[in-house]
């Protein structure tokens, strides 16, 4: 290979050859390289030499990444554009390196493509910096998702699972069931355990709630304060019961005690039960209320124990 770069001039090789930007050209008719910086081999250790023709930039592009770039790079140097593209280049001893190719296209006075000029940018650093980036918007997006002393769904997430599954249930036609679930008296319990023994008994009745739902597309979430919920898709009313009378089960199962309950010495849970199919003319909110009204008639009349919604 010719390794020439454009203009014969030592001051220019110079300059080009001291940057860390990585100079080449290629030669559109015979598809070679004319030129490649010298500092292309401590980046990724080919020699320049190596560089002969276009098909050695190619099978040196990630597998992930080369049929994007190379039918990238021929369309818009076809059209004559300049252009960018980043992806990751195979270095002599296994590993990837991120370049960021920034290419010229010099056109003959017809305007076809004559040559490509171009520099590789060493771009590392600057996308371990983005997945970083990204990695901690993930982190922040479950976070706010999450209840931050239970570990569970939040309220903003529940609100949002719940509109999806019902817009679902009301377009394919499906029952929706939705168990609101409240812990017996425990305000007592927070009177006389202590504030931080009712956030260990929260964390402890999340973690246990968690554990009745059946299915992948079953969803748990602390509904606020003491108040927990199911959201169960695809459930009619029956099959509803049966997970509330789990959770029952598992509460009790448990064994935590409760020295201030009226009802029991070990901690219950009053829950409310419903499910329906929405029409087009039945309110969201509507429906979760009348749930939650459910789980306050459980609680008057005598706690520990499920109210089941009405049957049509």
């Amino acid at each position: 290979m010719e390794n020439t770069p454009p203009h014969d001039s030592d001051t220019y090789k110079t300059l080009l050859e001291s940057t860390k930007a990585i100079p080449w050209k290629i030669d559109w008719a015979s598809k070679q390289f004319t030129y490649i910086g010298p500092q292309i081999e401590p980046l990724l250790g080919w020699s320049p030499e190596s560089w002969k023709s276009v098909e050695d930039w190619v099978t040196r592009i990630h597998e992930e990444d080369r049929e994007r770039v190379f039918n990238f790079c021929v369309q818009q140097s076809l059209q004559g554009l300049d252009h960018e593209a980043d992806y990751r280049a195979l270095a002599a001893d296994g590993s990837f390196v991120w370049i960021r190719d920034v290419v010229h296209v010099l056109r003959t006075p017809t305007g076809e493509p004559e040559a490509l000029i171009g520099f590789m940018f060493d771009i590392s650093e600057r996308k371990q910096t983005e997945q970083q980036l990204l990695d901690l918007q993930k982190q922040l997006e479950v976070l706010s998702y999450q209840d931050g002393l239970t570990g569970v769904a939040n309220r903003r997430m529940f609100d949002n699972v719940l509109e999806r599954e019902w817009l679902a249930a009301r377009q394919h036609q499906q029952p929706l069931a939705l168990i609101m679930i409240d812990i017996d008296y425990f305000k007592q319990f927070n009177d006389f355990y202590g504030h931080l023994k009712g956030d260990e008994i929260l964390k402890q009745v999340a973690s246990t709630l968690a554990h009745a739902g059946v299915r992948a597309k079953d969803f748990f979430a602390r509904f606020g304060g003491e108040e927990f919920a199911w959201i169960l898709p695809e459930t009619d009313l029956a099959a509803a019961g049966k997970i509330a009378e789990r959770c029952r089960s598992l509460i009790f199962k448990a064994q935590i005690p409760h020295a201030h309950s009226a009802v029991s010495q070990l901690l219950t849970i009053s829950m409310g039960v419903g499910s329906v199919v929405p029409a087009a003319s039945d309110d969201l909110n509507a429906f979760v209320a009348e749930v939650d009204r459910l789980m306050y008639e459980a609680k008057h009349q005598g706690r520990g124990r499920i109210v089941l919604q009405a049957s049509a």
